[in-house]
């Protein structure tokens, strides 16, 4: 019991951790200008155009950090804080967004293997629990171990990306100091930006990894207890 309660603390703990660290670098540099006074629109405009990238169009977001590329319309969406926001906040999302369209331009491997897996993942995300539940509640062990597999495919995908978030924002850093951008006493800011961002990843990743330890776990002792 002491172990379960343990167990449940950290998977709760991690994210929320991730997501405060995010919120607090967020909304620290976001009150800080940038030095070009260039917005969040500006700053990924000026990089895409610097890459060749013009097919590449930018639009505004509603939502707080609801920042993404969407690899099948070309489109960098900003949030309206960091699209029309000249911070050294807005500067590093906007730019970290862009890396993702640089990886889409330069085909960057795992970019290529995360949006592959995207269906298999959502598949096995949504069917792995009802086979592991109907499996352990059974005592059906194939059952059990075939809502693993889904769940482990679910796990990859979370895995896989914390490569392509990693690239994206050291590419995002290149193309800032490397354009003018931001100046060198700046640097700082934006990479503990990028970093608090990148922990959501790492949190999302370490907790789905709990998960299916656990459940490989309650496999292993359901075979167990068949023998």
């Amino acid at each position: 019991m002491a172990s379960f309660i343990v167990y449940f603390l950290l998977i709760t703990i991690i994210p929320i951790w991730a997501s405060m660290r995010v919120k607090s670098s967020y909304n620290n540099y976001s009150k800080v200008p940038n030095s070009t006074n260039m917005t969040g629109a500006e700053v990924a405009r000026r990089i895409l155009d610097s890459n060749g990238l013009y097919d590449v169009a930018i639009e505004e977001q509603r939502g707080f950090l609801s920042d993404h590329y969407d690899p099948r319309s070309k489109v960098v969406r900003l949030s309206s804080a960091n699209y029309h926001g000249n911070s050294l906040a807005a500067t590093a999302v906007a730019a970290h967004e862009v890396g993702h369209a640089i990886q889409d331009q330069q085909e960057y491997a795992f970019l290529r293997l995360r949006s592959s897996l995207v269906p298999i993942a959502t598949f096995g995300s949504n069917a792995s629990y009802f086979f592991l539940i109907a499996g352990f509640f059974f005592g059906m062990t194939k059952l059990a171990l075939l809502g693993i597999i889904f769940m482990a495919l679910a796990v990859l995908f979370q895995v896989v990306t914390l490569p392509v978030e990693f690239n994206a924002s050291s590419r995002a850093m290149d193309q800032v100091v490397s354009l003018g951008i931001i100046r060198n006493d700046e640097e700082r800011g934006a990479k503990k930006v990028l970093n608090a961002a990148a922990l959501t990843y790492v949190a999302a990743a370490a907790v789905a990894l709990m998960e299916l330890l656990r459940f490989v776990l309650m496999y292993v002792g359901l075979n167990n207890s068949e023998d």
